[in-house]
């Protein structure tokens, strides 16, 4: 850890691997979470907001699936109706088979963890974390035990005596996921629990929750976040919100790869999208217009209940900034580009360009530190294939079709 008193060496957290969650949903099995068509909505006839729609999702037991969306998104409602802090106004919600829905929260057994820490000041560390199995009513003579178990799980043995603010906000958290575990729950739920800690810390603590997952090969959990790559480092797979509902669904690396909306697209990387004509398909290739250039493009089928690419039809060119590269203008294939900004990152730089020939201007990311002007003129490479195609909706409406489709396949499984 990066400040405060560092575990031991030896915590099981940083070192303990026992497996490896599975890549993607196993099929068989009754799923460790099931929310079949949840519907939350607060308030009235003309206040009433709608802060959850018609929301189905199934995860395996060992399997640890993000909620990923901006804020208002539906993700925290979805984890707080499965722990049972608000209500549905409509579907279900089971735990390895059982409905839940109207279960208070004590009776439904998770471990919950949020970004807070919600830890009880005057208690020390023991005392919180033996909190939770009083609550249980787990039997005395076997609390000091458990407490020591999970203490030891997060590397924190050595502060059990301590009192919260003796403790640095990584160590804190590692309470707050000490006292969820020690009940042993089946499910764990991560409400956005790095976002109070600084960028180092959160890394480091990144890293460990990627080890603690290991360790709990029969554990299904669901992580909250709004930070991408929180998301593509921990999860199985990613369901992506927006507008309370459910978008897309799919592991990290195919929502990466093949985005099947404009929207995952550009909220999950920051993707270029460019609006193009599709000149010719040819299996999962295709020749595509943009503005007045010809690019190839990888054209994935598209999923439930959209059509396949048409000759001539409209779709959007998905570019990873870090895929362009930047050059002089005199380079076989180069396309002449006008800097517009350009912002150093550290490890890479933004570089913000008007291409001619385009009437969208694109990000580049450039690695190290570019040094350009505004207005420098620059040749620019794309890729071949130079990006993957999404169908042509960028988003500032809702298709809620997709979605629709989406919830019936899902429900289909359930």
């Amino acid at each position: 850890m990066s400040d405060g008193d560092a575990p031991p060496k030896s915590s099981p957290m940083t070192t303990t691997a026992i497996a490896t969650a599975p890549a993607t949903a196993p099929t068989g099995g009754e799923p460790a979470i099931v929310f079949d068509r949840v519907g939350v909505s607060y308030g009235r006839g003309r206040k009433t907001t709608v802060a959850l729609t018609d929301f189905t999702l199934r995860v395996a037991a060992g399997e640890t699936v993000a909620l990923l969306g901006p804020s208002g998104s539906g993700k925290s409602t979805a984890l707080k109706a499965l722990a049972g802090f608000v209500r549905p106004t409509s579907g279900a919600v089971r735990l390895s088979g059982r409905d839940v829905t109207d279960l208070s929260p004590a009776k439904r057994g998770i471990g919950v963890v949020v970004q807070s820490y919600a830890l009880f000041p005057h208690m020390s560390v023991h005392s919180n974390v033996a909190f939770g199995l009083k609550s249980h009513r787990v039997p005395r003579k076997y609390i000091d035990g458990r407490v020591a178990e999970s203490l030891a799980m997060v590397g924190m043995t050595a502060y059990a005596e301590r009192l919260p603010r003796e403790l640095s906000g990584g160590q804190q958290q590692r309470v707050a996921i000490a006292r969820a575990l020690a009940i042993r729950p089946k499910v764990l739920l991560l409400d956005e629990p790095l976002a109070a800690l600084d960028a180092q810390l959160r890394q480091s603590m990144l890293g460990e929750l990627q080890e603690l997952r290991k360790a709990l090969p029969d554990t299904a959990m669901l992580y909250v976040t709004h930070d991408q790559s929180e998301a593509l480092a921990l999860a199985d797979r990613i369901a992506v919100m927006r507008d309370a509902r459910l978008v897309d669904i799919d592991t990290a690396e195919n929502l990466w790869q093949r985005p099947p909306t404009g929207f995952t697209a550009g909220f999950l990387g920051g993707a270029n999208l460019l609006p193009c004509t599709v000149n010719r398909v040819s299996g999962t290739s295709a020749l595509v217009t943009v503005g007045t250039h010809t690019l190839r493009a990888d054209a994935p089928q598209p999923g439930v209940g959209r059509p396949g690419w048409a000759v001539d039809s409209a779709a959007l060119l998905c570019i990873r900034p870090h895929t362009v590269q930047i050059g002089a203008t005199s380079e076989r294939n180069a396309v002449r580009g006008t800097v517009v900004s350009s912002v150093w990152r550290g490890a890479l730089t933004r570089v913000h360009l008007t291409i001619d020939g385009l009437t969208d201007e694109i990000s580049v990311d450039v690695p190290g530190h570019f040094d350009t002007e505004a207005a420098a003129v620059l040749g620019v490479r794309f890729s071949d294939p130079a990006g993957v195609l999404v169908p042509p909706t960028l988003g500032s409406e809702f298709d809620s079709s997709a979605t629709d489709s989406v919830a019936d396949v899902l429900g289909a499984q359930l």
